[in-house]
Order: C-alpha cells, then sequence, then structure tokens
C-alpha cells in the first residue's frame, strides 16, 4: 500500500467515522478480533475508522468486510500506520 488514501467507488468527501478503534501495537489475530466485538458497537450504516501497525491487516481486514458484508470505503498507509474507513450493513 502507498502513502496515500485508496477509495472506493462510495466513499466521498464528507465521510465521517462515528468511532475508531485503535490497533496500533497488536499484531495478528488481535486487530481483526477487536474489529469484530467493535463493529457490534455502531448502528448499521455508520462509518468505523480503524487504525494499525500491523501489515497483516492490509490481507485482514478487506477479507474480514468481504466475508460479512461489511464496505470498506477507503484504506491507506502512512508511515507504518494503516487507516480504513469500513461501513457497517
Amino acid at each position: 500500500m502507498s502513502d496515500k488514501s485508496i477509495p472506493s467507488d462510495n466513499a466521498d468527501e464528507n465521510t465521517q467515522a462515528v468511532a475508531t478503534l485503535d490497533a496500533c501495537g497488536l499484531f495478528c489475530p488481535e486487530p481483526v478480533m477487536m474489529l469484530h466485538n467493535k463493529i457490534r458497537d455502531i448502528a448499521a450504516g455508520e462509518i468505523l475508522e480503524v487504525l494499525a501497525t500491523d501489515p497483516s491487516t492490509t490481507r485482514d481486514v478487506p477479507k474480514f468486510c468481504m466475508f460479512l458484508g461489511h464496505e470498506l470505503v477507503e484504506r491507506s498507509e502512512q508511515d507504518g500506520q494503516y487507516r480504513y474507513l469500513i461501513r457497517k450493513v
């Protein structure tokens, strides 16, 4: 992943996260386990921001979204920190 955002076709300038999951410093499988629990705390249609430092999240977070039907609205990487915006279905 590069140092720029990679939005999906459904991303827009006004996409706002209602909650943030900071999984920095944690390693697989902890970030995805925490994501699974945290996404339950928001309503359908809302956006969750996920921050992580584990490179395996570049594989695991998109698979999590695809498997459970959530929308990966945006993903980016800067200075070893990965950021994801996920819309709950």
